[in-house]
This record gives structure tokens, sequence and C-alpha cells, in this order.
């Protein structure tokens, strides 16, 4: 039993099993990095998108429909809309 346990201590204590612990510590390090990076940009541009896109199709979506209702209303009294009109040269 001595000498599997010698094996093993030898063979944990290698330089490869040391040099591939560091190598797997660093990769974690990064990865964890870039998580939190890619987080913090997932939310500026999430919120960037909250504050001046959201207003805009808001406001889009407002002016279709009052010119729906402008050429609804022009159709029920029978008078042409002001896109219908021929322009003036």
């Amino acid at each position: 039993m001595s000498k599997n346990s010698s094996a093993l201590s030898r063979v944990i204590n290698s330089a490869v099993v040391r040099r591939t612990k560091s190598v797997a510590n660093e990769t974690t390090d990064v990865a964890k990095k870039l998580l939190r990076s890619t987080g913090k940009a997932a939310w500026i541009a999430g919120t960037s998108f909250l504050i001046l896109v959201v207003p805009l199709i808001i406001a889009m979506d407002r002016e279709q429909q009052i010119n729906e209702l402008e050429s609804q209303q022009a159709n029920i009294l029978g008078t042409p809309t002001a896109h219908s009109l021929p322009l003036a040269n």
C-alpha cells in the first residue's frame, strides 16, 4: 500500500499536474471576468434600448394611430385626406 501511495504522491506533485492545475485556475479566472464584463455590457445595452428606442417606438405607434383615425374620419365625412390630395406645382 505504501508503494501505491508514494506513486500517487509523485503523480499528484508532478510538474505536469501542477501546471495543469495552474492553467485550469487561470482559465476559470478569465472566464469569470469575461462573464462579468459581458453582463455589464448587456445591462448597458438593455438600459440604453429602454431609454432611447422604446419611447421612439411608442411615438411612432401613436402617430400611426392618429393617421389611421384621421383617415377613418375623412372616409366617414367624405373629404379627401392629406395623403390622397395631389401635390400643387
